[in-house]
């Protein structure tokens, strides 16, 4: 049964999908790329984190938690507490591969 777009309204400035590859999607002819980011945006979140690869537990732990402390205690907008939150995994020795916190990019409005 089709979902009634009607009644799938979110009303979020910021989702996060922690988990691996949520920021993928499928190529449907005559649709283009279908996938999670597509259905939030659709529902009326305005931005959203997501994974590009598949990610480990240990350093999405890590990044969320850096993520949030950014954007909660330090008061950064979700681009720039994601950047920050990178680079500041970048910077520890045990997060340095890019493999760890790199997939995850932010979709919609970016400030």
């Amino acid at each position: 049964m089709p979902y009634d777009m009607d009644k799938l309204r979110l009303d979020a400035d910021l989702v996060v999908l922690s988990a691996c590859q949520t920021g993928l999607g499928k190529e449907i002819k005559g649709e283009g790329i279908v996938g999670l980011t597509g259905a939030f945006m659709s529902a009326g979140a305005e931005r959203l984190i997501v994974s590009l690869w598949y990610v480990s537990d240990e350093g999405t732990a890590e990044l969320m938690t850096l993520l949030y402390q950014k954007m909660l205690q330090q008061g950064l907008a979700p681009a720039a507490a994601l950047r920050a939150a990178q680079l500041e995994m970048l910077q520890q020795e045990k997060w340095r591969s890019p493999y760890e916190w790199a997939g995850f990019v932010i979709q919609g409005d970016w400030r």
